[in-house]
């Protein structure tokens, strides 16, 4: 599993604990607003809006708060004009970072973004210098006590999936994203509740960071995530277990 794999997987269980939940909501909101808003509120006939919902399920989000962000995006309620703007750079180590930002305010996002990376040894880059280190997958984890190992890697794999990583603490599926609403579709006819359910940049090469080096980063990585504007962020950093469990 990679490095990214591992502290997405260690936000995601602080999310379940520390009562951060109201914030995946917001982000996954403003998700399905802009897909909406993008290609209607026809889910059978807009692929982003199916995943977005997808997500907002597999998160636990309440029916009616998915519903309204649509009726948000389709313009049958009052709304914001969302812009995704992606910002690239390097970090502490020289890892490379992508930050995917929803804004209504794309002046103040990319000024945040860019004082976070000055003030934490970092720097941004010009489009493309770090995106080329990514591709882009669905991703969704499960937990072992759902299905059988051997079960699972049949129902997915039919599906189209592309990899099943059981090394964790969760079975961890990965696919091609034109590929995603598909497997998901294979889960839920299944009744398999999902931990998460997301497209990611999975990075092709992870640097290996320890130490210092990997507290500073990590320091750097939840400061980013916590940053209202920002919908993910992704690296290729790879750290220990000990480092990553004096995540705060």
């Amino acid at each position: 599993m990679s490095g990214h794999s591992k502290w997405a997987t260690t936000k995601r269980k602080k999310a379940r604990i520390d009562g951060a939940r109201a914030k995946v909501f917001n982000r996954i909101i403003r998700e399905v607003t802009v897909a909406a808003r993008m290609g209607g509120s026809d889910i059978s006939a807009n692929a982003r809006l199916k995943t977005a919902v997808l997500k907002a399920k597999s998160a636990n989000m309440p029916a009616k708060n998915i519903e309204t962000a649509i009726a948000k995006g389709a313009n049958e309620l009052e709304g914001v004009t969302y812009f995704e703007p992606t910002y690239e750079g390097y970090g502490p180590g020289g890892i490379s970072i992508m930050v995917d930002c929803m804004t209504d305010n794309k002046t103040r996002t990319v000024a945040n973004i860019r004082n976070l990376f000055s003030k934490n040894g970092g720097n941004m880059a010009e489009p493309g210098s770090v995106a080329w280190m990514f591709d882009t997958k669905g991703v969704i984890t499960l937990s072992k006590e759902a299905i059988d190992e051997e079960m699972l890697l049949d129902l997915i794999i039919e599906a189209g999936a592309e990899d099943l990583d059981s090394s964790g603490e969760e079975y961890r599926i990965t696919m091609e994203q034109d590929n995603f609403s598909k497997v998901m579709e294979a889960l839920t006819k299944k009744e398999l509740e999902t931990t998460s359910a997301e497209i990611s940049r999975i990075p092709q090469n992870t640097i290996k960071v320890e130490s210092n080096i990997a507290k500073k980063a990590l320091n750097f990585l939840n400061l980013l995530d916590e940053e209202d504007d920002v919908q993910n962020v992704f690296v290729n950093a790879e750290f220990d277990d000990k480092d990553l469990e004096d995540l705060d």
